[in-house]
């Protein structure tokens, strides 16, 4: 009995090594995967975020040329653009850049390119912004 017993345990490890292997291999692409996964979504996070901030600075730039260059107009039809200019300005200054958690982020993004539009629409400028591999612009 006492020879039957090992043997028994070798069979019986045998026939486990089967799952005992799984489940190793189960635990080591768990991790590895969620390693990758934290740095592609850093990687990925990153480059959109950088895509939003180069977006939102263009507008920005955009709304403050703007606003110099009517500074000096007087009339109603330049203050109404001044106004919607003003309030664009506004909009990207209160924009939270530093907190990614915040809940309507792509609600008010969507607000500022919507003032971007009407504003470019004030100005009968047509906007076209691009974000490529080569460049970002911003045309007229």
């Amino acid at each position: 009995m006492a020879a039957a017993s090992p043997s028994s345990d070798m069979f019986d490890e045998i026939v486990m090594a089967e799952e005992r292997f799984h489940g190793e291999g189960y635990q080591e692409g768990y991790a590895e995967g969620s390693h990758v996964g934290v740095v592609e979504g850093r990687r990925y996070g990153s480059l959109h975020g950088a895509k939003i901030g180069s977006e939102i600075g263009c507008y920005l730039g955009f709304a403050l040329t703007w606003q110099c260059l009517l500074h000096n107009c007087t009339d109603e039809k330049n203050s109404k653009k001044i106004r919607a200019l003003d309030s664009l300005i506004g909009m990207i200054q209160k924009f939270p850049y530093e907190d990614p958690t915040y809940e309507k982020l792509q609600e008010d993004l969507e607000k500022i390119r919507g003032k971007f539009k009407q504003v470019c629409s004030m100005l009968n400028i047509q906007s076209d912004f691009r974000i490529g591999t080569e460049r970002s612009s911003l045309t007229f």
